[in-house]
């Protein structure tokens, strides 16, 4: 079996890891072994960040709509509760803007759900 030279894809393989870390403090950013280490870290963080950020996004949505409805006499589950029985099928994303940019609408919305649970 043939001797394998790693040299070039060694220093390929350093120099993509190094151009990760480009702005990292320190020896972080320098040294091929703490670089990795931090990049690898880095890359697990921010693939774990993807996946809070809906979570947190939709935290956010459901907090707005909450305090939308109750300005009008509501509460957030019997609001959507209200919603999913008169058949209005709006992600809460959209409620949330809807909330924020065209209270009218909103309170027109609000309306429906409580009529439809009364």
């Amino acid at each position: 079996m043939a001797r394998v030279k790693r040299a070039l894809n060694a220093r390929k393989n350093h120099k993509k890891v190094l151009k990760l870390a480009k702005g990292y403090y320190g020896a972080k950013s320098k040294l091929f072994k703490t670089a990795n280490e931090t990049v690898i870290r880095a890359q697990r963080n921010s693939y774990i960040g993807r996946k809070l950020k809906k979570r947190d996004f939709r935290r956010l949505w459901i907090a707005r709509i909450n305090a939308a409805a109750r300005m009008n006499g509501l509460n957030y589950s019997r609001l959507m509760n209200g919603l999913k029985i008169a058949g209005i099928d709006i992600n809460r994303k959209m409620l949330s803007e809807i909330a924020i940019h065209d209270p009218k609408a909103f309170a027109v919305l609000v309306e429906t759900a409580k009529s439809k649970l009364a």
